[in-house]
């Protein structure tokens, strides 16, 4: 017996528990750390600042292991509050114990929307970038931070986020929507009516986090946001968005956008940049890719426009939602709304 499991709103205690508890197992921080890209940018932004960090106090957001806040003190940081809401803040402890920093770094469990600190600081470090930039709402807390306790003419690490956007042809969604042809030769049974009912499912309205190759990609990609984190406002993060234009680089079916960010550091030399680009090195936090509803051929320099908008979903404000207008070449405008699957908003029948 089937039935309807209807979505419902959660409330935000409710939403944040949810939230945190992901945090609480190792394999999460595992992948985190294991980020190359990710950890050791976040090292040399810290360290290449350590004439602004040195001898100042830092605030660490979501300090989750503690690993930046071990950072901030290897450049010179006078005491790191070290602010993690979930149980991971008991391991954190046990490390900066480890590594002798319990006199420069201490650790507190609470949001920092709710925790106390004893006094304003020089410097927020966070690395609260999610899927998609915006997943997970993090961000929220760190403007929250700023406008509480950071000192006028203080500095955050990162600085600046800003947001991508290209056209590309993913070969693997083509095959597997392709496959249903092919059953009969393989069985001898003709199974091509499965093909509208594939392409539903595969194509669908799922931000897909994946890895997209560079060749997939079909054009440069576009800039269509930037965020100045010494500026930017809670509410100016309610929408998101921006328009945007490529060019195709030749004759291919796009099927897809990809959605991607960097974070910029601001150091004394020149910035420096942690991108999740397909054509840089892989992160944990791959692509964003948002299909279609059915593929579009383009050719060499087809004009690809439209325009972005995020915004939190309604059954749960750390989730976002990506909606996309876009016109490929001479083809009608088209709209699509994305979002990330968000199982833990489902009633129980």
């Amino acid at each position: 017996m089937s039935h309807v499991v209807k979505k419902r709103k959660l409330d935000k205690t409710r939403q944040d528990r949810l939230y945190f508890d992901s945090y609480t197992d190792v394999t999460i921080h595992e992948e985190m750390i294991a980020d190359h890209v990710r950890t050791n940018t976040y090292r040399m932004a810290i360290l290449r600042n350590s004439e602004s960090i040195r001898g100042k106090v830092v605030l660490d957001v979501g300090a989750g292991t503690g690993v930046l806040s071990i950072f901030c003190v290897q450049a010179g940081a006078k005491k790191v509050y070290a602010v993690e809401a979930c149980s991971i803040a008991e391991q954190a402890v046990k490390i900066v114990q480890q590594n002798n920093m319990e006199d420069k770094i201490e650790v507190i469990r609470g949001t920092v929307e709710t925790v106390d600190l004893p006094e304003k600081v020089e410097v927020i470090v966070s690395e609260w970038m999610g899927y998609a930039l915006l997943h997970e709402s993090m961000l929220n807390s760190v403007l929250y931070a700023r406008d509480k306790w950071l000192n006028p003419g203080g500095i955050i690490l990162p600085s600046k986020a800003e947001l991508y956007i290209a056209p590309i042809s993913d070969p693997v969604v083509e095959d597997r929507l392709h496959f249903w042809y092919t059953v009969k030769d393989q069985y001898g049974v003709d199974m091509s009516c499965m093909s509208d009912f594939a392409t539903r499912c595969i194509m669908n309205s799922d931000i897909t986090v994946n890895s997209v190759t560079v060749e997939d990609v079909l054009s440069h990609p576009a800039r269509f946001a930037e965020l100045d984190l010494h500026s930017v406002t809670v509410e100016e993060l309610r929408s998101v968005k921006g328009k945007f234009r490529c060019e195709s680089f030749g004759s291919a079916a796009v099927n897809a956008f990809c959605v991607y960010f960097t974070v910029t550091f601001p150091c004394p030399d020149k910035p420096l940049v942690l991108s999740t680009s397909p054509f840089k090195p892989e992160t944990h936090w791959k692509q964003a890719v948002l299909y279609l509803d059915a593929p579009v051929d383009v050719v060499q320099d087809t004009v690809v426009t439209g325009e972005v908008r995020m915004y939190p979903s309604e059954e749960s404000g750390r989730h976002i939602c990506i909606h996309v207008d876009y016109t490929i070449g001479e083809q009608k405008r088209q709209s699509k709304t994305f979002s990330i699957p968000d199982w833990s908003s489902e009633a129980q029948p």
